[in-house]
């Protein structure tokens, strides 16, 4: 089992940028596909960026492609997101999740075994 811990969410003005982390204890999160989903009040979650086990391999949708990138250190057990050039509609909890059923990454949330909690990303107008 691996454990997952978001941090670095909070307020920000439309054209700015966070840094999201999300630390993994337990099992070593370089065993698992990682990714990145976010939910935005009265919609479903959605796969915003997913990353490989050894991170040779990334993939992003398509609306923040060229503004999120998604990263990980496995020495130091930590996967990151990387969100520039914010907009409004970015505003959403943002969740990270390990999957152990896939090689390279996963859009789909039924493939991810492990979820943190969640960090709530305000941008504003």
């Amino acid at each position: 089992q691996v454990q997952l811990v978001e941090s670095g969410g909070g307020l920000v003005q439309a054209g700015g940028s966070l840094r999201l982390s999300c630390a993994a204890s337990g099992r070593a999160v370089s065993t698992y596909v990682m990714g990145w989903f976010r939910q935005a009040p009265g919609k479903e979650r959605e796969f915003v960026a997913g990353i490989s086990r050894s991170g040779g391999t990334t993939y992003s949708t398509n609306s923040v492609k060229g503004r999120f990138t998604i990263s990980r250190d496995n020495a130091k057990n930590t996967v990151f997101l990387q969100m520039n050039s914010l907009k409004p509609e970015d505003t959403a909890v943002y969740y990270c999740a390990a999957s152990s059923k896939v090689t390279y990454y996963t859009v789909r949330t039924n493939d991810y075994d492990y979820w943190g909690q969640g960090t709530q990303v305000t941008v504003s107008p």
